[in-house]
């Protein structure tokens, strides 16, 4: 068994969870996942028993313990580079990381007005915030330079992995989210998620 070990939350609703575990698919590196279902009365014991933040995602690497999507990232990339999980170019490199951080801090209409949830399709009600946040992810799509943001599969496709499911949902068409939408590693989530039986009231009402 691989000394990678993966703790996340229920696939149809944990945009965080899904980031890391879509480094681990596509990097090809072997390990194993635990998925505690989000708000259940277990969540913040079995989560604390992994990480004293009490959030997934977390990675355990022998007896090393790394939380946050994008430090796993950052851990991942540096421990194996041979894996090509940032662009060999160190422009591109630059560009990508920050491409990844800015969906790590910010796009916050679009994650609150457009929750991920994997098992509906419903519509968005438009707002300013959102218009912006949708206008500037399609902008950074728009300037993929291949199949993939950066040629390659990079950390930065995986950060915003979360967001095509979010396009799938609200009906919003993109050319390249619909196209990792096709990678094998998201069709097996998404056939995960199909089958969860946990609900997270806030994420399924809808007005």
């Amino acid at each position: 068994m691989s000394d990678l070990a993966l703790l996340i939350g229920s696939k149809n609703y944990s945009s965080w969870s899904l980031r890391p575990w879509l480094m681990l698919r596509q990097s090809g590196l072997p390990f194993s996942e635990e998925c505690v279902a989000l708000r259940s009365p277990e969540f913040a014991e079995r989560v604390r028993a992994w990480s004293p933040a009490g959030k997934v995602p977390v990675l355990r690497h022998g007896k090393r313990v790394i939380w946050d999507s994008l430090a796993i990232g950052e851990y991942l990339a540096e421990t194996f580079p041979e894996r090509g999980l940032w662009p060999r170019d160190p422009g591109l490199r630059a560009e990508a990381r920050a491409v990844a951080a800015e969906m790590h801090s910010g796009f916050l209409a679009l994650r609150s007005q457009m929750p991920m949830n994997i098992r509906v399709r419903r519509t968005a009600r438009p707002t300013p915030e959102l218009d912006a946040d949708l206008s500037r992810v399609k902008a950074i799509f728009a300037a993929a330079r291949g199949p993939f943001l950066f040629g390659e599969f990079s950390i930065a496709d995986a950060m915003y992995g979360p967001v095509a499911f979010r396009f799938q949902t609200y009906g919003v068409r993109d050319d390249y989210a619909e196209s990792l939408l096709k990678l094998p590693a998201l069709r097996e989530w998404a056939e995960a998620a199909q089958h969860e039986r946990d609900r997270v009231p806030e994420y399924d009402a809808w007005d």
